[in-house]
């Protein structure tokens, strides 16, 4: 955990990092953006179809992913602009101001629900999902709260207790909307923070084990959520119901072969495959590019992973390192959970693609994230 504990004295509020900046890693860029050209170009054909059947405009879905795009890069831009060390001063103020976006989401008249989901705030397309806000604001607290001061990753009282009370928190306030599969994500960041931040072996340990009776719970707690696992085990015990899904994700990404059936051929996603632009986009890919257009997905994810962990390994101090790690971590939490759900390696989640799935929050907040990658890539250390 060398990298996480040098430069102690850069850490503090209104610090500047001892190098200059240079110039963001283009590298980490260019892979993002091919993710999320990508992404638009496979909404609008998996899409098309049904926003023509239920809306009459073939191209809505298309539309308003390209004007979410557009805001997302623009947000990353700002986000690489805006010096990382100002995220310790906004940690906390974020944070409350998440909470308080989570708690209105379930005020009834205000927060505006969707399938029985109550997950967004604000008004027709201005809507927002705070649960995205959420991840990246842990991220950034975790940063913060595991370089504020020396070895406090290794004490249980300072440094693992408040951390584990507000994602406890924020994860119950999550689950109410209801949304397992985020509030899995926001879990999974931070304790993927306190892996590299260097928590005790023990303490991790510990971590780990009293999660899986948690998860276990919230699984079995609630009905559809129990029948999502067990079709996940079996999902022919009940093809037409809760294994429907599972079932045709599986036929599409089988029906590609090596090169897929082509662009905007794909059948599955005429009215067989539930949510076809969303959460399984990675079957229509699959589908219509076959095993090449995967192993493309895949390796581009591969690639965002190197050059954001990369950043972290090179970033002037602590702060910037377990900053750029956090971040790239849960975008890459998320990337895994996709797939392994629509290749049925995992259980159904509801959790998006990023970059690439359909969905303006998860872009948005994804995009802004990897501006503040970027940012800390602009005083990387050279390499020795």
């Amino acid at each position: 955990m060398r990298t996480y504990q040098r430069s102690w004295r850069h850490n503090r509020s209104g610090d500047v990092p001892p190098l200059r900046a240079a110039s963001a890693d283009m590298i980490l860029f260019l892979v993002v953006v091919a993710l999320v050209g990508l992404g638009i170009v496979m909404v609008a054909s998996s899409s098309a179809v049904k926003s023509m059947e239920t809306l009459g405009d073939r191209f809505y879905y298309l539309k308003r992913q390209s004007v979410w795009a557009l805001i997302g890069l623009f947000g990353a831009v700002i986000t690489s602009r805006l010096n990382y060390w100002q995220w310790q001063k906004l940690a906390r103020p974020a944070l409350w101001v998440t909470v308080a976006f989570l708690i209105l989401v379930l005020v009834p008249g205000v927060g505006r629900a969707s399938r029985e989901a109550q997950r967004w705030l604000g008004y027709g397309s201005l809507a927002f999902q705070p649960s995205e806000l959420t991840k990246v604001v842990m991220a950034i607290l975790c940063a913060y709260h595991l370089t504020r001061k020396p070895n406090v990753a290794r004490d249980f009282g300072r440094g693992l207790l408040p951390l584990l009370f507000w994602t406890g928190l924020v994860s119950l306030l999550i689950l109410a909307q209801p949304d397992l599969g985020t509030a899995v994500t926001v879990a999974g960041t931070v304790f993927l923070a306190l892996v590299i931040g260097g928590a005790r072996p023990l303490h991790i340990a510990i971590l780990g084990m009293a999660a899986v009776p948690a998860v276990f719970w919230a699984i079995f707690s609630e009905e559809y959520r129990r029948r999502r696992f067990l079709a996940f085990l079996d999902p022919w015990a009940d093809p037409q119901g809760s294994g429907f899904h599972i079932i045709q994700a599986l036929y599409a990404l089988g029906s590609g072969r090596l090169f897929g059936v082509g662009l905007g051929q794909s059948r599955q996603k005429l009215w067989y495959l539930p949510e076809q632009h969303t959460d399984f986009i990675f079957a229509i890919i699959g589908e219509e590019l076959g095993l090449m257009g995967t192993l493309l997905v895949v390796g581009l994810f591969f690639l965002f992973v190197w050059r954001g962990y990369r950043a972290a390994m090179h970033a002037p101090d602590a702060f910037s390192s377990l900053l750029a790690a956090g971040l790239t971590g849960m975008i890459a939490l998320q990337a895994v959970v996709n797939i392994g759900v629509v290749s049925a390696v995992l259980p159904i989640t509801g959790i998006p693609l990023p970059f690439v799935s359909y969905g303006g929050s998860s872009l948005v907040f994804s995009l802004a994230a990897v501006g503040i990658i970027l940012n800390v890539s602009r005083y990387a250390r050279p390499p020795t």
